[in-house]
């Protein structure tokens, strides 16, 4: 005969508030997206290991959310379906705009001076952006995303200041590609006879031997300006507890190449380091400027 018959009956209320607490089953996972802005063999490669990395960071589940496009990214974001992106400048723009409480929280080193490269095509006769002031009527040209920082906004806004309107200039409006490696084979291909890409997707195609030279060349590089970033949902602490956001920006800066180096490889850098919303302000007014945001 049980002489405790209390014992099971607590036995059985620990089990019941188990079941109820979920078993630590239901935790949110920490939803992370980025820019679709390269192929997409490579984000798998990147978004694997560093959601991995962050989940034994933080102690939470990470799932990686694919985007199709940019835009899909930045409306992710805005609905709730993201907590943690990597944006380019101008989609990191559009994401906070619509998520006010939203904040960038971390850069790659080389963000803080970022740069374009504009390509030509090798056999046109120019040598410089002055020179598509005479040739322009005679020329195609691709940008990358109609989203993208440093395939469309900034590579479109030099153009403007030195008086080539992209739209009404060139022999044809403007083509988008949608991703800076397809508009440096659009132009090595010969479909188009200028383009505007990302100068770290352009060095590492050169670098891989993937590029043919021969047949599409630099034309010139732009002045520097901010750009990547990534960027924390506004209710990301309300998810995940107070302070979450400041473990997931102190995750992101431990980064370091002796024992991150196939990840930070993935990411083009060597460390990442915080960065803030007013950063990113020149970008606002340039997208504003040029009416690609109202």
């Amino acid at each position: 005969m049980n002489k405790k018959p209390w014992l099971g009956l607590v036995l059985f209320g620990i089990l019941l508030l188990v079941v109820a607490c979920g078993g630590g089953g239901d935790a949110p996972a920490l939803r992370v997206g980025g820019i679709p802005d390269q192929d997409a063999a490579r984000l798998v490669r990147r978004y694997d290991g560093f959601a991995d990395y962050l989940s034994q960071k933080l102690g939470v589940e990470v799932e990686y959310i694919p985007s199709s496009d940019y835009a899909a990214v930045v409306t992710a974001f805005t609905q709730g379906n993201l907590d943690l992106a990597f944006f380019g400048g101008l989609t990191g723009v559009q994401a906070r705009l619509q998520d006010p409480g939203a904040t960038a929280i971390a850069q790659r080193e080389n963000d803080a001076a970022f740069h374009s490269n504009f390509i030509v095509r090798a056999g046109v006769p120019v040598n410089s952006l002055e020179d598509l002031l005479d040739q322009a009527g005679n020329l195609t040209i691709t940008f990358g995303s109609e989203s993208s920082t440093s395939g469309h906004l900034m590579p479109r806004f030099f153009l403007r200041k030195m008086g080539l309107d992209s739209d009404s200039d060139f022999k044809s409006e403007p083509n988008y590609s949608g991703s800076h490696d397809l508009t440096w084979q659009l132009v090595e291909s010969g479909t188009f006879d200028v383009g505007a890409l990302s100068e770290e997707v352009w060095a590492r195609a050169v670098s891989e031997g993937k590029v043919d030279t021969n047949k599409v060349r630099i034309l010139e590089t732009t002045p520097p300006y901010f750009d990547y970033n990534w960027t924390a949902a506004s209710g990301m602490d309300e998810r995940f507890g107070e302070g979450f956001t400041q473990k997931v920006q102190d995750a992101l800066l431990a980064l370091n190449t002796s024992e991150h180096s196939e990840i930070l490889e993935l990411f083009s850098t060597e460390r990442f380091i915080a960065t803030k919303n007013d950063n990113y302000q020149a970008i606002k007014d340039v997208a504003l400027g040029l009416g690609i945001i109202k």
